[in-house]
């Protein structure tokens, strides 16, 4: 299942139908698998019962028992079917109601366009930690900036702007905290920061939200929502 809202054209574009004849298909096909099998096994029933020994033929019981196994097993596959089915359904649900949040800001540890304007950070310093440091990675991944910062989960603003002053150029850049205690480093941790969503992609039975800069975020890993500054 795919379905796509973009901020950038207004509009959304569900493939429901697109998931459904695809969940449709799989279960036809599921189900004359499970037809074949079932015929083979009636074939093989059949020889068994031919060539059976006849001063020793083979009890009712027994066969009652091969057929009780298939069909368990024959249940057990549509049941599969099915809950695939409402799985599909399911994220349909979810794609309609995270559609909203296209346009929205939300809060990520996943990379940050940045086009001159001051990026919320949302850093959480290790609770023994008397001093932290924020790092700052460009999208190549190279350090452009170490500064302290408070040893408290207040919000942060990062300018964007390096000690001279002089504003950093466009592109995507990560955060991290760097903790430490009496002078010992203590651990690295991520950092979250506010970025703008731009698209709501579903794919299977998750949702991925597109980030201005391209990142890409599964939604369950959003922890905060917010309207644009």
């Amino acid at each position: 299942m795919t379905a796509v809202y973009s901020a950038t054209q207004g509009t959304t574009t569900n493939t429901t139908s697109a998931a459904a004849s695809t969940s449709a298909a799989q279960n036809v096909a599921s189900n004359t698998e499970l037809s074949s099998d079932f015929e083979t096994f009636l074939k093989m029933l059949t020889v068994q019962m031919q060539n059976q020994d006849p001063l020793n033929p083979i009890e009712s019981s027994d066969y009652a028992v091969q057929l009780a196994t298939f069909s368990s097993v024959e249940q057990q596959v549509q049941t599969n079917d099915l809950l695939q089915s409402l799985g599909a359904q399911m994220g349909v649900i979810g794609m309609a109601q995270i559609a909203g949040w296209v346009g929205m800001e939300a809060r990520s540890d996943a990379s940050v366009q940045f086009d001159g304007a001051p990026i919320t950070l949302a850093p959480e310093p290790a609770s023994t930690a008397d001093q932290a440091f924020l790092i700052v990675r460009n999208a190549t991944g190279t350090v452009v900036q170490t500064s302290e910062v408070p040893t408290t989960s207040d919000y942060v603003e990062w300018a964007g702007v390096d000690d001279n002053g002089e504003p950093f150029p466009s592109g995507t850049y990560t955060f991290e905290l760097e903790n430490f205690a009496h002078d010992e480093y203590l651990s690295t941790m991520g950092v979250e920061a506010y970025g703008h969503i731009i698209e709501a992609r579903a794919e299977g039975t998750n949702t991925v939200l597109v980030m201005k800069g391209g990142a890409e975020v599964d939604a369950q890993d959003i922890s905060a929502l917010r309207e644009p500054a």
